[in-house]
């Protein structure tokens, strides 16, 4: 057997329809790689998007039995070996994946390509909320096992890596930009412990991050997971100021770029990519999209808390792979989807509907559960996952989909935080072009201006909370801005 699987060996680099056999512990399975280039109107020009962030069937089937399969004379905490088991029957029944089955997923396919996968951070082994469990401990001997080090036979131990950072932000991130620098074929990310302890680095993605490729022309395909969202656990853990992010991207808010059926050239011609993902699907396909590219942008991901165990946050196996037809399959195809529509069943034109919610993150399960709550079948909500660059296509979409609809944006960060300084001139941009209004007819509903990103009383967030996702969904008219 060819002996092809190297550090650093590009999946881009092999020949079309060369075929491999791998072990995968102790399963014996063939990788057609012809079966991933040659798909159905997918050419080399316009891989981008529509090919390679979605994997075969058979693929996601044996590299899921991998990450979710411990050595049999393995003694893990009883916890572990439930989630485990938990992960095995998601497989298996191609049902509930979760999180951190998606990010292993997305690793894992990306490993058995041929990429190198970095991940540091603080407590990033095991997750900070106890999600990730890449590493785990036997009971009885202290010995560590990672499954995503045993996806190929012989895998070098140089293939994946994970580490458990110091608590020095600056210093961790600034070298996992060097090294990405140096190595663009791997995908390398850092996860902060909680998104507010990024602003450690701010030097780094002042000087370096947001404007590195405009000074000295590098390009980086760095990710940088920041845990995000309103929970009543105070301002040190509420925010990874989504704003300041946004406020560096260098796009102009009052002229729509050239939207290409790739998506290639507004991409390209932006310093950087800001995504608050709200399925696990989603954050399979932007993962896959950093390495499936023949250049590199920065991804900064709003990564999710309470989205890692909410019952309602799963996504299936099917909008994972690369059969279309299934039920994750829509007109934007299994891949990342930068503009998640309402997720009921309307037609291209519905005129009854008199509100349009555009929201990001996990604030769209508070609203669509109110939304159920008051049976407002009149009510679109659309989930926004890329902000940046803004995507002004799905939008015009959108809006023509809903002539009637009044258009509101639903944040739960406070007014000048969040994404609504951003969002709203885009959104104003688009409106024009259609002639549905301008800047001033986007609504919106969040917090009040605050100096703090977050109160530090539990019960007088659950009272904000609760009020601006009523708001969001009264029946009266929304007055502008507060």
């Amino acid at each position: 057997m060819l002996a092809l699987m190297s550090y650093g060996l590009g999946f881009r680099n092999l020949s079309l329809g060369f075929r491999e056999i791998y072990s995968v512990m102790a399963y014996n399975f063939i990788i057609d790689f012809s079966q991933l280039l040659h798909v159905k109107g997918c050419g080399r020009s316009n891989y981008t998007l529509n090919c390679f962030c979605r994997v075969n069937p058979e693929i996601l089937k044996n590299v899921g039995q991998s990450i979710t399969t411990l050595p049999p004379t393995f003694t893990p905490h009883k916890a572990i070996k439930r989630i485990y088991d938990q992960r095995k029957q998601m497989i298996e029944t191609g049902e509930g994946v979760d999180w951190a089955t998606a990010e292993a997923l997305a690793f894992a396919t990306l490993l058995v390509e041929g990429n190198h996968v970095r991940l540091s951070g603080q407590d990033v082994e095991r997750g900070t909320f106890s999600h990730r469990h890449s590493v785990v401990h036997d009971q009885k001997t202290g010995q560590k096992y990672c499954p995503l080090d045993h996806m190929l036979m012989n895998q070098g131990e140089e293939m994946f890596t994970v580490s458990n950072s110091s608590l020095s932000e600056f210093g961790v991130l600034g070298f996992e930009l060097g090294y990405s620098m140096e190595n663009p074929n791997s995908l390398v990310c850092w996860e902060a412990q909680f998104g507010d302890f990024a602003n450690g680095a701010q030097v780094i993605f002042d000087q370096f991050l947001s404007s590195g490729e405009s000074k000295w022309l590098r390009q980086t395909g760095l990710v940088v997971l920041l845990p995000h969202g309103y929970d009543g656990q105070g301002p040190e853990h509420s925010s990874a100021r989504l704003e300041r992010f946004l406020q560096m991207s260098d796009d102009n808010p009052f002229v729509i770029p050239e939207m290409d059926s790739t998506l290639r050239k507004q991409i390209q011609e932006s310093n950087w990519q800001v995504v608050n993902v709200t399925t696990p699907a989603n954050y399979f396909h932007v993962l896959r999209r950093q390495i499936h590219r023949d250049f590199r942008k920065p991804l900064v991901v709003m990564s999710p808390k309470n989205l890692l165990r909410h019952h309602l946050c799963k996504s299936n196996l099917s909008e994972f792979d690369d059969v279309q037809g299934h039920p994750g399959f829509d007109k934007q195809g299994t891949r990342f989807k930068r503009l998640i529509k309402d997720q009921n069943d309307h037609s291209s034109r519905e005129e009854g509907i008199r509100r349009l919610i555009l929201c990001s993150g996990k604030v769209y399960y508070e609203l669509d559960e109110e939304r159920k709550r008051v049976k407002g079948e009149d009510v679109a909500i659309c989930r926004v996952e890329q902000l940046c660059p803004f995507p002004y296509d799905l939008f015009q979409r959108e809006l023509n989909r809903y002539p009637n609809a009044e258009i509101v944006w639903c944040q739960e960060e406070p007014m000048n935080m969040g994404g609504y300084t951003y969002v709203s001139p885009r959104m104003g941009t688009a409106m024009s072009k259609l002639g549905r209004g301008k800047f001033e007819d986007v609504k919106y509903v969040g917090r009040p201006p605050s100096a703090a990103t977050a109160t530090g009383f539990g019960s007088l967030h659950v009272q904000e909370q609760k009020e601006l996702i009523q708001k969001a969904l009264q029946s009266a008219p929304i007055n502008t801005p507060l």
